[in-house]
């Protein structure tokens, strides 16, 4: 089973929780088990409040995408933001440094919920943060992976 969407959502704080909710909820009528699709909801609130806050740019200061892809086993979701872009900090193996600082945190959460994530910057238009996690299934899933 292969199935996907995508939002188109303004650079508002309501935003982060609308996109959480509908993540949950393909997640739970997918039949994906709850631990998995609770940390995939954390770290795409993560990477839409970054989307939020930093996203903006001289032509498209409101708008963010959000799109989700189930295929099989796996789910990738990408955030794609028309801000200036980054340069992702290089994660240490402990968290201690991460706690104190003040940026960095919601990078950190991504790259320890996910088990894959690309970060990549569009030369003038943004930056696409991309994360991917094997699904697990609850028994009685209705579109449980064959």
């Amino acid at each position: 089973m292969s199935i996907w969407w995508s939002l188109h959502l303004r650079r508002e704080a309501a935003s982060v929780p609308l996109a959480r909710r509908l993540l949950l909820g393909a997640m739970e009528t997918a039949g994906v088990e709850p631990d998995i699709a609770y940390e995939l909801s954390l770290a795409l609130s993560e990477a839409c409040a970054n989307a939020v806050e930093h996203g903006g740019g001289p032509q498209h200061a409101g708008d963010y995408r959000v799109t989700a892809y189930l295929n099989g086993d796996m789910c990738r979701i990408e955030v794609t933001d028309h801000g200036p872009g980054f340069v992702p900090p290089a994660l240490p193996p402990g968290t201690a440094d991460l706690v104190e600082t003040e940026n960095g945190r919601g990078l950190f959460l991504i790259n320890a919920l996910a088990d894959r994530v690309r970060f990549r910057n569009r030369p003038g238009d943004g930056a696409v943060v991309t994360f991917d996690k094997v699904l697990k299934w609850r028994d009685d899933a209705p579109l449980l992976a064959v």
